[in-house]
């Protein structure tokens, strides 16, 4: 190997062995607020929906985007951004193409976790749980109410399949919007929501030299949720 070659690995080396020196030092120190037991009260969703309210009111970007973990057969697991779309007594939902990897990874394995981090408020909310399908009336009033575009991309796009380029799904979007123009568009059969059960939630506020404050509520075999701290 001449010095030449030598040399540029080395000037590589250092260059990347600096990038990761970089990056390690990166960090914030959260000081906005501190969180006890006695805040949260004694029903985790009532004080999502507090927490949520605050971060609409803190004008907290992409406030319903959460993170989405599955795992596929072989217990591998894969994770992506999802938009919460609604919130009721029974759990948190979402709409998705059934046909989709995390759609067929759902119906093998329906224990998900779901995670939202507001970095505004420096809160995060990790919950698990099972997930369940919305029944075929709550689809259709969801889907309705979509965007146009939106309702023909439910058609259009093959989620998660392979495709050859970006000319394609274009294509298919051009077929559909000609299909259906001057008419409703009925929702696929292969697009629908699905409700996030919890059976455990985890409320983080970041704290000053991470000694974040972690209430974790976790549901017992009869139903009732049950209130402990968790060390940071």
């Amino acid at each position: 190997m001449s010095w030449l070659s030598i040399s540029a690995q080395k000037i590589k080396s250092n260059h990347l062995s600096h990038r990761g020196s970089d990056i390690a030092h990166i960090r914030t120190d959260y000081t906005l607020a501190a969180l006890d037991e006695s805040a949260v009260g004694i029903d985790p969703l009532s004080f999502f929906h507090k927490w949520f309210e605050e971060a609409k009111a803190s004008h907290v970007t992409e406030i319903n985007a959460m993170t989405l973990a599955t795992v596929d057969a072989a217990g591998r697991p894969h994770a992506r951004t999802v938009l919460l779309k609604g919130l009721d007594d029974n759990g948190f939902t979402f709409f998705t193409n059934y046909d989709s990897a995390k759609g067929h990874e759902m119906m093998a394995q329906p224990h998900v976790s779901i995670l939202f981090f507001w970095k505004e408020l420096e809160r995060q909310v990790s919950i698990q749980g099972m997930v369940e399908k919305l029944t075929d009336a709550e689809n259709d009033a969801y889907f309705h109410s979509r965007p146009e575009g939106s309702r023909i991309g439910a058609w259009a796009s093959p989620q998660s399949e392979v495709i050859a380029d970006r000319a394609v799904i274009e294509a298919r979007y051009k077929e559909f919007e000609l299909k259906f123009a001057g008419s409703p568009i009925p929702r696929p059969s292969h697009w629908g929501g699905y409700r996030v059960v919890p059976s455990s939630i985890e409320f983080w506020q970041g704290r000053s030299s991470r000694l974040h404050d972690r209430i974790l509520f976790s549901r017992s075999a009869e139903g009732a949720w049950l209130k402990s701290r968790l060390a940071p």
